[in-house]
């Protein structure tokens, strides 16, 4: 399932917790694809504590407590890191990240946890939400097949990988847009993984934010700069984007389209994807400001000049997701939709027609 409607998954079992409808619900998918950044993403939307726990690191009386004798009676004396209505406050996440790479023994000491909400005396806060994630067993990690009495606890989930889904978290995120455009040209790079050939530095959502850094760092060291991008995303995948990055010396004069002067259209492929979003993240910086009708209308009537229209629909609908629906009242708008009207009608053709 794409990431958008999994985070639309988390958002409403996050919200149902009140109301007394949460499923706990575990994520599956392999490693570097953003599974623990979503559930932390719901949280900061929300602006509440995220408690990660990672079973794989703890003991059984780590997760249910130390006995102590008061009287004749034992009780338990229960872990600090367990969600607490007066010291994390009354709404969380309780994240039980790495679960598939936990023991029997200590996944077993989370049955209750996770199905009723208690161990022993101990409740979960009635606000709080559980989520669960975990690579398969063929992703090559260190990982347990889960006990079927665990994993009738969860709702199930697989997450996988979507370009636009990740570009529309890229530009509200800050990622560089030279990632942004490389991956546009090459979105068979978004992920590339595999389990067979094991190998140390791949390509995943989570290597392009630290090629992203990288750039932030050395991007004025060449001899530094293939190497930690290498590091980051792997040999061949750094060399691509290294070589993406050096091109872009040949880009047109991006200030220039903003003011509306004529620019032509670089007649390269990659040079197109670099200066779509290249645009699209100057109309991010524009949202707001003074020129902000003015910049739009001006990308607006340069996303009309490509000679593959679907390059401008690319990037009207990468600038929708990253500014609004503020566009739809331009006039340049309308312009550049009569344009590629007959792309989008042939589009919505293709599509199935939804089963009533």
């Amino acid at each position: 399932m794409r990431p958008a409607l999994i985070l639309a998954i988390l958002e409403r079992e996050y919200q149902s917790t009140r109301e007394g409808h949460h499923t706990p619900v575990m994520l599956w998918g392999p490693p570097g694809i953003g599974k623990s950044q979503m559930v932390a993403q719901i949280a900061a939307r929300h602006d509440v504590r995220m408690i990660d726990i990672r079973l794989s690191q703890m003991e059984p009386t780590d997760l249910r407590g130390i006995p102590f004798r008061v009287g004749d009676m034992v009780e338990w004396a229960v872990p600090a890191i367990l969600p607490n209505e007066t010291r994390h406050g009354p709404d969380g996440i309780l994240f039980l990240d790495e679960i598939t790479s936990a023991a029997p023994t200590i996944s077993a000491a989370a049955y209750q946890l996770i199905l009723d909400r208690r161990l022993g005396e101990y409740r979960i806060p009635d606000g709080w939400a559980i989520f669960a994630a975990g690579n398969r067993q063929g992703d090559r990690g260190v990982t347990y097949s889960m006990p079927s009495p665990l994993a009738n606890r969860f709702s199930h989930f697989e997450v996988e990988t979507h370009l636009d889904d990740w570009v529309a978290w890229a530009y509200a995120n800050g990622i560089d847009e030279r990632i942004i455009g490389f991956l546009r040209f090459r979105p068979d790079l978004l992920f590339s993984f595999d389990p067979a050939q094991n190998p140390r530095e791949f390509p995943s959502p989570r290597t392009w934010e630290f090629a992203h850094r990288a750039l932030q760092k050395f991007q004025d060291q060449g001899e530094m700069l293939l190497g930690t991008l290498q590091a980051c995303v792997g040999k061949a995948a750094g060399v691509e984007l290294k070589a993406f990055v050096d091109n872009l010396d040949n880009l047109p004069d991006i200030d220039a389209i903003l003011r509306g002067e004529p620019v032509a259209v670089p007649k390269e492929t990659d040079l197109q994807y670099a200066v779509a979003t290249a645009l699209v993240g100057r109309a991010i910086r524009a949202r707001g400001g003074a020129d902000e009708t003015k910049v739009y209308g001006h990308i607006l009537d340069y996303a009309g000049k490509f000679p593959q229209r679907e390059m401008g629909v690319m990037l009207v609908s990468d600038m929708q997701r990253a500014v609004g629906e503020k566009l739809f009242a331009l006039p340049q708008f309308a312009q550049w939709a009569k344009h590629v009207a007959d792309i989008m009608i042939f589009d919505m053709w293709k599509k199935p027609a939804r089963r009533a």
